[in-house]
């Protein structure tokens, strides 16, 4: 059966144990996800996480994340987090896969100018096609010294959440994880992407990042949809003519969900389930959600506490269809 992992990832930040416990639950019971990606810097705090949406029968991707740093503390980051999520799968065995890490290209120093990941983000955009080489070079490099360090620690199946532009040498993965975002004018382009990523996969496939935000117009922004605001005012503010419009982010997963099942694709992991730092704000100047990609939303006025926006229902509907081995048949 296509989508046996139906996922969506989740970024730990300085939430309470108790506020990720019920995260979890509405995860497992409410989105019908079977795995969530646990993304963080913090080791301990992820791992928790972790424990927690195992706990209520959700399966684990641990995904460390440490931005602009050194490669020798990347590798030393994920030393830790490998022997910690080896205790997890110890305890819960099967269920739990490790990452490497995401876009290195982009999240560390060395394969993009620029000293931090917002620098070499625009170089991405403007001027990638002059790094290509390089970026291949150096990142299977990084991978290559990773690789047997996440394998020295942890004894489960380990792959990395690739960004579409990096050529990644896959033969020492068990999975094979690219965060393919759709985005542009037509739709028929990222089809044809994730047809030719398939028929040139030799192991299993797994949509690691895809989503977009809640605004006309973010179905062709897809990973670009936070550059609708202008990030450095004080507060933060969108930039005129953007409309908020929940219906848009929820099409857009319903039909790439849709699309991989077509497909049979391994599995999927709808990015994200909240984003704090996009609070949802009544004034539509300062209504950061319609540019971030969480499933819920959170109040500006409440930040303890999220709501449900149409795409939570969409992707609830979608990944319940498979529970009841009715894949396909949506309302």
């Amino acid at each position: 059966m296509s989508l046996d992992i139906r996922g969506i990832s989740y970024i730990v930040g300085d939430t309470s144990g108790e506020a990720v416990r019920r995260d979890m639950h509405a995860i497992r019971e409410s989105l019908h996800c079977t795995t969530v990606m646990v993304i963080g810097t913090d080791t301990r705090t992820q791992l928790d996480a972790a424990r927690h949406a195992l706990d209520v029968g959700l399966d684990v991707y641990i995904r460390p994340y440490l931005a602009d740093r050194p490669h020798r503390e990347i590798l030393a980051h994920l030393t830790a987090t490998a022997a910690a999520a080896e205790e997890l799968r110890v305890r819960y065995p099967g269920r739990v896969t490790l990452l490497l890490g995401s876009e290195f290209s982009l999240t560390s120093p060395g394969m993009l100018p620029g000293p931090r990941v917002f620098i070499r983000l625009q170089v991405l955009v403007r001027w990638r096609r002059f790094f290509d080489r390089r970026i291949t070079r150096k990142l299977n490099a990084l991978l290559g010294a990773a690789l047997p360090v996440a394998r020295a620690a942890f004894h489960g199946p380990v792959t990395y959440a690739a960004g579409f532009w990096e050529k990644v040498d896959w033969s020492g993965f068990d999975v094979i994880g690219v965060n393919l975002y759709r985005l542009g004018p037509n739709p028929a382009v990222y089809q044809q992407r994730l047809i030719a990523l398939l028929e040139e996969a030799d192991r299993p496939v797994v949509i690691t990042e895809f989503g977009c935000g809640a605004h006309l117009g973010a179905e062709r922004r897809g990973p670009g949809s936070f550059r609708i605001v202008n990030w450095f005012t004080r507060p933060p503010r969108v930039r005129d003519g953007h409309v908020r419009d929940e219906a848009t982010q929820a099409a857009y997963l319903a039909e790439l969900i849709d699309l991989y099942a077509a497909h049979d694709v391994h599995g999927c992991f709808v990015f994200t389930f909240v984003m704090p730092d996009f609070p949802h704000h009544a004034d539509p100047r300062y209504d950061l959600d319609m540019a971030g990609f969480g499933v819920v939303r959170v109040p500006s006025a409440d930040p303890s506490r999220w709501e449900p926006k149409e795409a939570f229902h969409q992707v609830a509907r979608r990944y319940e269809a498979f529970e009841g081995g009715a894949a396909g048949q949506h309302s």
